[in-house]
């Protein structure tokens, strides 16, 4: 099997030329798009994230040192190759600053109710009235399609679905997902993109949900249902989980992980799409939302976190005597 190289992607050329990758785009920086940049950054590329407002910006750049400080910590890494990292990574409010991209991640995260479809087309319209013709435009959505999202391009054919699992820096899989209209040649090139940034591509059909996010949620939900019927503990269930099938995170600490604000989309636009009734959100993912109750990110979901690390739980239910 062939091995990716910089010079695969002309990487280190003066004058761009097509298929070649220099440059990275991020539009939306939380926790996914930070990652997404670090990931990116630690092959040696550029990257250049969108955020609404400076100050937001500033936050990022805090968070992404945090991030990194504690893989030190683990020793997962120097403090000279933080240092390199980072180095790579720019922030702006100004969609003008991606336009000498040759990739463009859509990543956004909103808590407003309901889809963000439209919202993630609007996205894409202002990635294409900045950048070249050439450059691919790629979404990390996974409920919904990238058809759909695509139809506002003036070249549909340049996007592509790359959906990244959480959490993205120790993940190995990526889904890469070819709409209707995307070229093979888009199709291609995000395939070796996703080699070159250390990732295992998997190629599915197009559909709501892919693999990962159609059956996570699934076992996420049955897992809020034995909370919730009193069967075992939050802890109990996430232990279970872990020891007895190798999951790298119980299903109530990878929702926390996720952000139960996402997670209840998601559910949402698996029901509408579907309607079966596995994919209906649980009272308990909406009780915790509707509390202010996010996630690790909020301090609080289905456990209570100080620096980071889980300290209680936050719903409890009598033993089972």
């Amino acid at each position: 099997m062939k091995t990716e190289v910089l010079e695969d992607y002309a990487l280190k050329k003066r004058t761009r030329q097509k298929g070649s990758l220099k440059k990275v785009g991020i539009i939306g920086a939380g926790t996914m798009g930070q990652d997404i940049a670090v990931i990116i950054s630690k092959q040696g590329i550029d990257v250049i994230f969108i955020d609404l407002t400076e100050e937001r910006v500033d936050e990022i750049f805090n968070e992404i040192s945090l991030r990194l400080d504690e893989i030190i910590n683990k020793w997962g890494m120097t403090k000279s190759e933080k240092r390199a990292i980072i180095s790579r990574i720019s922030g702006s409010v100004d969609y003008n600053d991606i336009s000498d991209c040759d990739l463009v991640i859509e990543s956004i995260n909103t808590k407003k109710a309901g889809s963000s479809k439209e919202l993630r087309k609007n996205v894409f319209k202002k990635i294409e009235s900045v950048v070249s013709k050439d450059t691919i435009l790629v979404s990390n959505t996974s409920t919904l399609v990238i058809s759909e999202l695509a139809q506002v391009l003036d070249y549909p054919d340049r996007a592509v679905g790359l959906h990244f699992i959480t959490p993205a820096i120790t993940v190995k899989v990526v889904e890469v997902v070819k709409g209707i209209k995307t070229s093979d040649k888009s199709y291609e090139f995000v395939v070796k993109f996703a080699k070159f940034i250390g990732k295992i591509p998997i190629t599915i059909h197009e559909s709501p949900g892919n693999i990962s996010t159609r059956l996570i949620t699934t076992i996420i939900n049955e897992a809020c249902e034995t909370l919730m019927e009193g069967i075992a503990s939050t802890t109990s269930i996430d232990t279970t989980m872990k020891k007895g099938y190798g999951m790298q995170f119980g299903p109530f600490e990878l929702a926390d992980r996720i952000g139960l604000i996402k997670l209840v989309k998601w559910m949402e636009n698996l029901y509408a799409e579907f309607g079966e009734q596995k994919f209906k959100p649980n009272p308990i993912l909406k009780r915790l939302v509707r509390s202010g109750f996010y996630g690790k990110t909020s301090g609080s979901g289905f456990y209570h976190y100080e620096n980071g690390l889980a300290t209680a739980e936050t719903i409890t239910y009598p033993e089972i005597k």
